[in-house]
């Protein structure tokens, strides 16, 4: 099988080029097709013939895209629209990555992949469109939503609370988001298998168990041996640009009908860690 992916040389597509080894994976980046020009990524889809497209390239800055909209559309709609179409034209499928984000943090239950959504930011907005895209214009697709990622490839929410926590004594962390943090390595293993099972529709496909930003903040520190105290705030206190939704658990149980379960996220933190010591980012 023939996968291409777009956006390898972002965090989740470094690692799912390390991940999958059993079959042949073409990495493509935005210097061998900008999504938004869609014949450079017809001419890509054409040199390659894969089987699956993975679109893993998005424009990801949740608060940027509230000044950028026109850019956050252009990437994550018109460019999954771009990829959707020269899929059909060239018989692939789409495997997308989508958010928890294109929910509205309302619900009372973890977010099942039927359930309405309701964006509240212009980047859930513009990964809605995204979906809505390869949808339409697929002729075989999958979306994953997925959550709170963090992978030693890129930049994350550990690492930016551990480079915090080194100068800082104290740190303030919003405690009424909930969500679950999700390890991109654990990530690349559950879409090669999917993948890999011909799988469709919709999947949520997060790490096992959930928390708050602040809880997540306090278990990296104390898994990381460090002694920062970490205070609660409000999501009104933190004063953050783009809205971001209250709750947005995903339930597991679409990404089980396929026999995949991911580890805790604690479990997968432990790993990250300790793949941030090999690199050296972490004493």
């Amino acid at each position: 099988m023939r996968v291409l992916v777009m956006g390898a040389s972002g965090m989740l597509g470094t690692d799912l080029l390390q991940e999958w080894q059993s079959d042949e994976l073409i990495p493509a980046s935005s210097s061998d097709a900008d999504i938004r020009e869609s014949s450079q990524v017809r001419a890509l889809v054409d040199r390659h013939r894969p089987d699956w497209i993975i679109l893993a390239a998005a424009y990801t800055d949740v608060d940027g895209s509230e000044r950028n909209r026109e850019l956050a559309f252009a990437v994550n709609g018109s460019g999954s629209e771009n990829v959707a179409r020269a899929a059909a034209e060239f018989g692939a499928k789409v495997f997308y990555i989508s958010t928890d984000y294109v929910f509205d943090g309302k619900s009372a239950r973890p977010y099942k992949p039927e359930d309405p959504i309701a964006p509240l930011n212009v980047y859930g907005a513009s990964k809605a469109a995204g979906e809505a895209a390869v949808q339409k214009f697929s002729k075989g697709w999958c979306v994953a939503r997925t959550s709170w990622l963090f992978g030693a490839s890129g930049s994350s929410f550990p690492e930016k609370i551990l480079q915090a926590s080194e100068t800082r004594p104290e740190l303030k962390v919003v405690a009424d988001q909930y969500g679950s943090p999700t390890f991109t390595r654990d990530l690349a293993v559950a879409i090669r298998d999917l993948i890999q099972a011909n799988a469709g529709n919709i999947v949520n496909v997060t790490n096992s168990g959930s928390c708050s930003w602040f809880e997540f903040a306090k278990e990296i520190l104390r898994q990381a041996g460090r002694k920062t105290t970490v205070l609660p705030i409000s999501t009104a206190e933190a004063n953050r640009l783009a809205i971001r939704p209250a709750y947005s658990i995903l339930s597991p149980n679409s990404l089980t009908a396929y026999g995949v379960t991911l580890r805790p996220w604690q479990d997968a933190l432990s790993v990250y860690l300790s793949e941030l010591r090999d690199r050296g980012k972490l004493v």
